[in-house]
């Protein structure tokens, strides 16, 4: 196989062990599921601007369920494990890439996230307890790599809508997809792909999203919790 299938593939495996780890402890579970939802309330609070702007709604939406959102993908991602091969010969090797990249942010995801749901003294969020599982936590490297992976996919579904041949051929993709197993990843990458074809040029719409995601990850590490300021600072959280 492929390195970019074989990478694809030990992304998936850190996903499934993330998830054997918290289906054998229930609290945990509890605590990452909220982590989960408190996050994706955090995205459409943070970008509730965009999300009332006709240009913009859709990619939005798009990073909420697709990237931010508290859904289990379990049953997709194991469907998707056994297919990988397929996925490698049948796709184009730039979608490939994106799905590697898509594939490493969806592990250090799942791995971040079951961190803070350990830091979590109940499966109440709120913005204190969410900044305080994040200091517990640290690792800004990660922090930091998973907003460029982030940004990576986002770029690589706008590249994609200055590219007529590619869009024929994801389209072509549609039976040999499905039959491969593939469908679900198809649907992701179409989505992503008409999405940002509608908006036209997505450079602003990301530019905005790595600034305000790198300003949050830099304030929840220097916020001083200890301090009467804290909520203050932390007021722009849901």
């Amino acid at each position: 196989m492929s390195p970019e299938g074989l990478a694809i593939l030990e992304n998936l495996e850190k996903v499934a062990a993330e998830r054997r780890s918290r289906a054998d402890d229930s609290l945990l579970d509890a605590h990452t599921r909220a982590v989960k939802a408190y996050q994706h309330e955090r995205f459409a609070h943070t970008y509730v601007d965009l999300m009332a702007q006709p240009r913009y709604a859709d990619a939005s939406r798009f990073f909420l369920e697709q990237l931010y959102g508290p859904q289990d993908f379990t049953d997709r991602d194991s469907q998707f494990a056994r297919v990988v091969p397929g996925l490698v010969r049948i796709f184009p090797h730039e979608l490939v890439s994106t799905v590697r990249s898509l594939s490493e942010l969806h592990a250090l995801s799942e791995e971040m996230d079951t961190a803070m749901g350990r830091r979590l003294q109940s499966s109440r969020v709120d913005a204190l307890a969410y900044a305080r599982a994040w200091q517990e936590v640290g690792r800004p490297q990660v922090r930091a790599r998973q907003i460029e992976l982030m940004l990576n996919v986002g770029g690589a579904l706008d590249r994609y809508t200055r590219n007529p041949i590619l869009r024929h051929s994801l389209r072509l993709m549609r039976g040999p997809a499905r039959a491969a197993g593939l469908a679900a990843l198809q649907g992701f990458l179409e989505s992503g792909f008409d999405t940002f074809r509608a908006m036209k040029g997505g450079t602003e719409f990301l530019a905005t999203i790595a600034a305000r995601e790198r300003q949050l990850a830099a304030l929840l590490f220097a916020v001083d919790l200890r301090s009467d300021r804290a909520t203050t600072e932390l007021s722009g959280l849901p």
